[in-house]
């Protein structure tokens, strides 16, 4: 039997936005971007350029290599034609490949909210489609409300579908938009579209307001429909969309589906699939779901007792499936089966060769542990990671060493009598022989800390001159107060290369300087420099 295409289109960067807590910047947009890239799936949908600013500065240019840049908006307003609507133009002048287009497929929405007819609608979609296909956009349509719309009146919510798709649409998507719609129903419903319009040319677009969302999405599947959409980690407004982390784990891996179809995410990227999830996390400032399928802390985690005794026999008495394969790990909480052969892909993917058995690798294992029991978390600071096994092999030179470094916050009325905050440091280093001290000023005490400590470094400053600190973050740890502090810091360089480094401490300014000291002796290994 020949093997059907699945594709996967993330709406993170769009519809994941609504999530409550969550806003994005645009360097987030930009890291998310490439993780989606890298990861296989097919469409990133962007955001909503013409929107706002930050939506259009991202479509200044394309930001993916591989999947296909999507821009979404709404079909063009009933009352002007396409060629003279800005929201439609703003579509056309965005560095997309394809363009998704969300129309009404209600009729009650229809005539309350946009208050035109049910014909003047179906015009709208067919005239849009039409305009975005003569500049070279390939075309998705997202029918708002499709479920609710085809409940209470099937021939005009069919008839929304038939006519994006006669006028060229490549993927008509059926949106479960208030999230109400059952797995039974999906089922039904997309069997009946099926009937009059190609599944390969069908899409779901499910949330999760029923916890029914991964369902109602293989749901879909089943019923013919060969285009899913979802979120990474399931965000999206209220309670979410369809996960496509629990997507892809599932259609990779589980029987009925892992034979019958493909999908663009390869088994080398599946198995970074945990980091993926844990990255996205890291990025926007969240607690990761230590519960969640496939990728979660405790997905493969067993207590002690008969389970944790079957675990230890034989792991397949109580795993659907390996940890390994989605990069995951095992944990049995009386001893860390998995915890060598995770640290063990961990070194991996960070560069070092190391073999299985090798006496350092229990060394470094113990010592990520005992930095994660203080509040470190090395999913999202690859380089702080890099830098502490360095550290561990001996193979870390005395670049430089920090004597002592003060920071002084200071209230005060200026010159012209405004009250302002002003931040100082100074820093004393040795390169060598060399003692250097610097000082700056900063628009807060991080960023004076920052600038003092780049200031000066001897004969080292060549290489960090072009040094940009691009994104700081701060999570408390641990509540009360005795707060411990977790402080995320990204760099990037002249070259483009983005990294992350990581700092725990009370003090904030202190968890602030190891995330800094540590980008900095990145950049010096990785730039290979020598004493």
């Amino acid at each position: 039997m020949s093997r059907e295409r699945i594709t996967l289109f993330d709406t993170t960067l769009r519809d994941g936005a609504q999530t409550t807590g969550v806003d994005f910047s645009l360097e987030d947009k930009k890291a998310i971007a490439a993780l989606l890239d890298r990861l296989g799936i097919d469409y990133v949908e962007g955001g909503y350029p013409g929107a706002n600013p930050l939506d259009t500065t991202f479509f200044s240019e394309k930001r993916t290599k591989n999947a296909k840049f999507t821009a979404f908006g709404m079909t063009k307003r009933a009352g002007r034609s396409v060629s003279n609507d800005p929201g439609v133009a703003a579509l056309l002048e965005a560095q997309a490949d394809a363009i998704c287009f969300v129309a009404k497929s209600w009729d009650y929405h229809v005539r309350v909210a946009l208050e035109i007819s049910l014909e003047d609608n179906l015009a709208g979609i067919h005239e849009s489609v039409e305009a975005a296909r003569a500049r070279g956009r390939e075309v998705l349509v997202d029918c708002e409300h499709f479920f609710d719309g085809y409940k209470a009146n099937p021939d005009y919510a069919l008839s929304c579908v038939k006519t994006a798709y006669e006028a060229g649409a490549r993927w008509i998507v059926l949106c479960d938009t208030n999230g109400g719609t059952l797995p039974h129903e999906v089922n039904d419903i997309v069997t009946a579209v099926t009937s009059s319009v190609p599944g390969t040319h069908i899409g779901i677009h499910a949330h999760d307001d029923c916890g029914c969302a991964v369902a109602n999405s293989l749901a879909a599947v089943e019923a013919g429909a060969r285009h899913i959409q979802g979120t990474l980690n399931g965000l999206g407004e209220r309670c979410g969309n369809a996960n496509l982390i629990t997507l892809i784990g599932a259609l990779k891996l589980k029987d009925g589906y892992a034979s019958r179809f493909d999908l663009g995410v390869t088994d080398d990227a599946l198995s970074g699939l945990t980091h993926v999830s844990r990255q996205v996390d890291e990025i926007l400032n969240r607690q990761p779901n230590r519960h969640a399928p496939f990728v979660g802390s405790s997905a493969f985690a067993t207590k002690a007792g008969i389970h944790a005794s079957a675990v230890l026999k034989d792991p397949h008495t109580y795993e659907h499936v390996e940890p390994e394969i989605v990069g995951n790990a095992r944990k049995v909480l009386v001893s860390d089966q998995g915890g060598q052969s995770n640290i063990l892909a961990e070194l991996k993917r960070c560069g070092f060769e190391l073999e299985k058995g090798d006496p350092r690798i229990a060394r470094v294992l113990d010592e990520v542990k005992r930095k994660e029991a203080e509040g470190f978390a090395f999913e999202g600071a690859d380089a702080s990671f890099y830098v502490l096994v360095k550290r561990m092999l001996g193979e870390v030179p005395a670049f430089f060493d920090v004597e002592r470094f003060s920071v002084n916050v200071e209230r005060r009325f200026n010159a012209v009598g405004e009250l302002v905050t002003a931040s100082e440091a100074i820093v004393k280093v040795r390169v060598g022989d060399e003692v250097l001290i610097s000082a700056a000023e900063g628009n807060g005490p991080v960023n004076a800390l920052d600038v003092a400590l780049r200031k000066d470094l001897g004969k080292y400053q060549h290489l960090i001159q072009d040094l940009e600190l691009v994104d700081y973050k701060v999570r408390i740890y641990q509540g009360g107060s005795d707060a411990v502090t977790r402080v995320l810091i990204e760099f990037t360089d002249g070259s483009g290369e983005r990294w992350n480094t990581i700092g725990v401490s009370a003090n904030i300014i202190d968890a602030s300087f190891q995330a800094l000291t540590d980008s900095m002796v990145y950049k010096l290994l990785t730039s290979k420099a020598s004493l």
